[in-house]
């Protein structure tokens, strides 16, 4: 009787780059969410959302990266939308009077 025939190992399927890309930019949205607007932040969440879709279902490797990329990025963007709720709500001359100002620069 022959002993069972030995396969190598597969080589495994590449980490999904939209998860990388999104656990980047939420740690980078993390660091400087005040200085680039919490930009990056919009992005490792909206690239983490793509990821989810592909990784859950298996098709590639990377879930926990794409759902890190997610946690950073609504760790930003949540409190700021707070923040600036309740600006809103409780001092509308100020806001309005921030928006122009930050807006002069344009020059429109």
């Amino acid at each position: 009787m022959q002993p069972p025939r030995q396969f190598p190992p597969g080589n495994p399927a590449p980490t999904s780059g939209l998860a990388v890309a999104s656990l980047v930019f939420g740690i980078i949205g993390l660091v400087s969410s005040w200085c680039l607007l919490g930009i990056p932040s919009i992005v490792a969440i909206i690239l983490g959302h793509a990821a989810t879709g592909k990784t859950k279902r298996g098709i590639r490797p990377g879930h926990g990266m794409a759902v890190a990329g997610l946690i950073l990025g609504y760790v930003v963007v949540v409190p700021a939308f707070l923040v600036i709720g309740f600006f809103a709500l409780t001092q509308p001359d100020e806001l309005a009077q921030l928006v122009n100002l930050g807006f002069d620069w344009l020059n429109l």
